[in-house]
This record gives structure tokens, sequence and C-alpha cells, in this order.
């Protein structure tokens, strides 16, 4: 009975009532004519009575569910559904889109709970990375005013490191509010266009030093040198690129090697590719790599000094300019991470 309209349980309500009725009046009577008349009579008024039930309590019932369901006051729309297509649909069909609604809902609820996580977890990393430097720099305050002071050598030296922990704290501090800055699209983008070998060039000359400390080799993917000309915010992909090579020499091997690839897409897109022959990362942690401070190996990010946002501002700056960034790799092979970049305005 599942599948019976309205119209149809007051229709078979009604037959029952005036069948039980009909009977009786016969019976008495000893006669089908009264037993004819009083079911067509009793049946017609019984399902003209039920009919007006079911529409008038039954839907008013799903009426104020669909309300509570959405949580709205209906609008015009909603009010001609509620009044002239809701009354018409089977029982079953509003069941379905209760469940429907509902297993929505529990999708909400779970991407609530997963995003509530990812807060927790990065309120977790911005108070440690915050906290470290902190009581770095408390330890070597009190340790001056406990005496270090008066030897000069120990003082200049504490003071150095005190430094560079101010310098560690006000870097990260720039670096979430530029991330803040681009989520909410305040940062605008100084568009030229201009050659992206020559800035990649620019960005392994600049580190050359630090990947020669690990004996690094800096070169383009043979058929990669030519110009490629792209229309970006110059200074803003520099930075792109910069992160990623330091990301690369930081996590490659003894005398390993990190390579740049330029592809041409199709006329108006341009692929870059930073590779390296490094650690590697696993599968698992792929898809949150661009998450802020989001690490593979902890304690290897903060003994390089790393805190975890370099790759986040990658993906911020590369999504600003509405293209994508992508990683893949693999453990003891290497890791490469591409963007794309458009080639005219």
């Amino acid at each position: 009975m599942k599948n019976f309209s309205i119209q149809q349980l007051a229709a078979f309500a009604a037959a029952i009532i005036a069948f039980g009725f009909s009977v009786t009046i016969g019976f008495i009577y000893h006669s089908w004519f009264h037993f004819s008349v009083t079911f067509l009579t009793t049946g017609i008024a019984s399902y003209l009575l039920i009919r007006y039930i079911f529409e008038i309590f039954v839907n008013r019932k799903i009426k104020l569910i669909y309300k509570l369901i959405y949580q709205t006051k209906a609008t015009k729309r909603e009010e001609t559904y509620f009044k002239y297509i809701l009354p018409k649909k089977e029982l079953d069909e509003v069941g379905e889109e209760v469940v429907q609604w509902a297993e929505q809902r529990s999708a909400e609820i779970e991407q609530l709970k997963t995003n509530e996580n990812y807060r927790k977890e990065f309120l977790q990393n911005l108070s440690h990375e915050i906290k470290t430097p902190i009581f770095a720099i408390q330890g070597y305050v009190d340790t001056l005013l406990d005496g270090a002071l008066d030897n000069p050598e120990t003082a200049i030296r504490f003071l150095k490191n005190a430094s560079k922990n101010v310098d560690r704290m006000v870097n990260l501090v720039k670096d979430l509010d530029e991330i803040a800055k681009l989520e909410m699209g305040e940062q605008p983008l100084n568009k030229t266009s201009f050659f992206i070998q020559d800035i990649i060039k620019e960005v392994f000359d600049a580190l050359s030093i630090k990947a020669a400390k690990q004996n690094i080799s800096c070169s383009f993917k043979k058929g990669s040198e030519g110009q490629t000309m792209v229309f970006a915010d110059k200074e803003k992909i520099r930075q792109v690129l910069n992160n990623l090579v330091v990301n690369a020499s930081k996590y490659g091997k003894q005398d390993g090697s990190i390579v740049a690839s330029v592809y041409k897409t199709d006329a108006d897109h341009v692929l870059i590719e930073i590779s390296d022959d490094g650690i590697g990362i696993a599968e698992e942690h792929l898809p949150r790599i661009f998450e802020r401070f989001y690490r593979t190996d902890k304690g290897r990010s903060r003994d390089a000094g790393g805190a975890g946002i370099g790759l986040a501002i990658c993906k911020h700056i590369i999504e600003a300019h509405g293209q994508t960034i992508h990683v893949r790799s693999k453990l003891e092979i290497g890791t490469t991470i591409g963007f794309t970049l458009a080639t005219t305005a």
C-alpha cells in the first residue's frame, strides 16, 4: 500500500466503511435496494470526508516537515509547490525526497567535520610554529640577563640567534598574511608578458649556492631552453618558482639534479614543471601537500627550517591567476610539481 496515492487510500478506506454499513442495513431490511443505496451514499460521503482529512491534515503535516527541512520561509515558488504540486505527490515520492535531503545533509555534516579537523590541525601547527621561536628568544634573553651580557662574544652570538628567530616569526606572519590576501582576492596581480625561461634561470642562479651545498645541479630539460612567452604577474611567478626550487633542493639527494621543463599545452597555455630526483612523497600525502603547515616528514621539515607554507602560497598564487597546479611523486625516485600559465591576456 505504500505506492497508493491519497485518492486511492481514501477510496479503499471508504469502500471498507461503506461495505460495513451496507451489510448492516441490508441485513436489517433484507433488501438489496437498501444495501445498494447505503453502499453508494456511504461510500461517496466517506470518500469525500477521508480525502478531505488526508489532504488537509496529512499534507499540512508534510508541508510543515518540508519547511522544517529547508528551515526557510516559503517563497512564492515554494508556496505554489506546497499548494498545487505537493498534494498530488504520492507518499513514497515524498519519502524519497526526504531521504535525498537527509543524505545531502549527512554529506554536509561530514564535510563540516573534516573542515573542523583541518581547522584544529591548522591551529595546532600555527601554535607550534609561533611557540618555537618565542621559546628560543626567551631562552636567549634569559641567558643574557643571567650574566651572559658580561661576555661580549657570547652576547653577540645569542643576540644574532634571537634575531634569526624574530626573522622567522616575521616571515611566518608575512606568509600567512599573503595567503589570506590571496584567498580574499585583496592582492591584485600585476600581469605582464615575459619569457618564463628568463625567470627560471634567475631563480636557478639565485639558489645556486644553496644547491651547491649538496652538489645538486639545476638545468632545463632538453627542448625547454627556448623562449616561451607567458602573461602573468612576474614577481608572483618568481616567488612560485623560488619556492618550488627551494623545496626541491631541500629534499633533494646528494649529487642530485633539479630539472625545469616547459611545454606548450595549447595555443593559449603553457605548462611549467620543476622536477627533482630526491626522496619523493608517499602517495597518501599527495592530496594534502598544498595545505598550510602540512608536512610529510615533520621532523625533517622543521630541521630544514621550513614552516610548511611555501607550497600553499604557490597554490594560491597560481589559482589567483585562474590556473592549476599539480604534483606527482614516487618514493626514492623524485617529485615533479607543475603549474599552468596563460600565454596571452
